[in-house]
């Protein structure tokens, strides 16, 4: 009887230990916006022909049903046909389209539905977009325009944001397939992991000089290197409770990257 109450006390230590230690390395969360409301563009609004808009329909992975009503096909305005999808804009009276349902971020910002998208591309996309949606460029324009230029130019933001980094990309390609890591404590994480990354924490805490740091983050973004290419591997192999366990440690180990850059610029 007593060597099974103390099998049974060790467990429950175990467990505790491992909850508290996970919700300490997640203390702080990664910021996901990169670009505030309030920035503002230098453009004209060129004829829609000339803005350069291009559209992308990649393959729809999702298993979610995003609709919350009938898919609009035609104008807002003029009721002429739309036949791009995303459309941004119609292509006979030019008037900017409100955003549409069940359109994933990957379609919005053209690019393929892939781990190991291009950033640059990425990027263009996203500047290319925003010159030609944002709120700025419909001051003269009917309150319905304004609003929806509002909320595609948000839409964006957010779509460019989710895809830039790997971590919340990956983490975005999970959820399409009906999946999440929701935040707080891994219950499945590893005890000696987190062990690890403990140490590492407190190796930042300590570090007396921008060197001793730095070589955490060095370390650090060999980790985060070699996690996305065993991620990119595993979700092309729809293997996904892997590409999910490993991205689970991306997040352990980005916190880490963001933490020593604060630390660096203590020092500054």
């Amino acid at each position: 009887m007593l060597n099974s109450l103390r099998v049974v006390c060790s467990a429950r230590a175990a467990v505790v230990r491992t909850s508290r230690l996970s919700s300490a390395l997640l203390g702080h969360s990664l910021s996901s916006s990169l670009l505030s409301r309030g920035h503002t563009w230098s453009c004209s609004m060129a004829p829609l022909k000339d803005r350069g808009l291009s559209y992308h329909k990649s393959p729809s992975h999702s298993l979610r049903n995003f609709c919350t009503g009938q898919v609009h096909l035609n104008c807002w305005r003029c009721q002429q046909p739309l036949d791009k999808t995303p459309a941004f804009f119609c292509l006979s009276c030019e008037a900017v389209q409100p955003p549409e349902q069940g359109v994933s971020y990957f379609e919005i910002m053209a690019c393929d539905h892939t781990f190991t998208l291009d950033s640059h591309k990425l990027q263009r996309r996203y500047l290319q977009l925003q010159r030609a949606l944002h709120p700025d460029n419909f001051g003269q324009k009917s309150v319905t325009e304004q609003e929806f230029s509002e909320s595609q130019s948000a839409l964006v933001n957010k779509a460019y944001t989710t895809l830039l980094k790997p971590l919340s990309r990956g983490l975005y390609m999970l959820e399409l397939q009906g999946m999440r890591i929701e935040e707080g404590t891994d219950s499945e994480a590893d005890t000696e992991f987190l062990l690890e990354l403990m140490e590492i924490n407190e190796a930042v805490d300590e570090a007396q000089t921008p060197e001793e740091a730095n070589k955490i983050g060095q370390d650090t973004k060999g980790k985060l290197a070699d996690l996305t290419e065993r991620i990119d591997a595993a979700l092309r192999e729809a293997e996904l409770q892997t590409a999910k366990a490993l991205l689970a440690q991306m997040k352990y180990h980005a916190n880490i990257e963001e933490k020593v850059k604060e630390k660096l610029r203590d020092f500054m």
